[in-house]
């Protein structure tokens, strides 16, 4: 998919709007769980992706094709949904149980637990992953979330694989010790 994606993304550049469009079919959804995952609600992670694929209409001339197209729009969502939340930190709420819902298809891994439990711990794990370190979160929510490797991470943050499993290893600790903080 990567090739096709250049191929789009070279289209685009030269002002081909079904291409865009294609590209934005392609990689919404993708993004928009993404977002989801670095906001407070689904209203900021439209936002975030509306503001992602104007940034990227606006700069694909400029895409390198060094990484791939999924990983170029996935740092600009990073870098605006850091934005979006420092912005809001002094105003910050918890999430509602109708927003933690609707965070990610994908749980983050529980093993041995029946369904109330697993939707136990998922609402558990959104409320305190808004109170770990950001640069920690965000490495979480890439690898648990989104299923990237550490390569993409890497490539998404522009940072150090090491510097990636590093920060993935204590953002992990950091979650462990603030759920258990939550729990008692």
């Amino acid at each position: 998919m990567r090739q096709g994606d250049h191929d789009l993304a070279e289209r685009a550049a030269q002002g081909d709007r079904a291409a865009f469009h294609a590209i934005v079919d392609l990689h919404a959804q993708g993004l928009f769980r993404l977002a989801r995952s670095l906001s407070r609600s689904a209203d900021d992670a439209d936002d975030i992706v509306q503001e992602t694929f104007l940034a990227a209409y606006r700069g694909v001339a400029k895409f390198d094709r060094k990484s791939s197209l999924k990983t170029w729009l996935c740092r600009i969502a990073v870098k605006l949904a850091a934005k979006a939340w420092n912005k809001g930190r002094r105003s910050r709420a918890a999430v509602s149980l109708e927003a933690a819902g609707e965070v990610s298809e994908r749980e983050p891994r529980v093993v041995n637990a029946n369904a109330s439990e697993r939707v136990d711990q998922r609402l558990d794990v959104l409320e305190v992953l808004p109170m770990v370190t950001p640069e920690y979160r965000m490495v979480l929510v890439l690898r648990e979330l989104q299923g990237m490797s550490y390569a993409e991470i890497a490539q998404t943050l522009r940072l150090p694989q090491g510097t990636v499993e590093s920060r993935l290893h204590r953002g992990r600790s950091e979650l462990r010790e603030k759920l258990a903080a939550y729990r008692e």
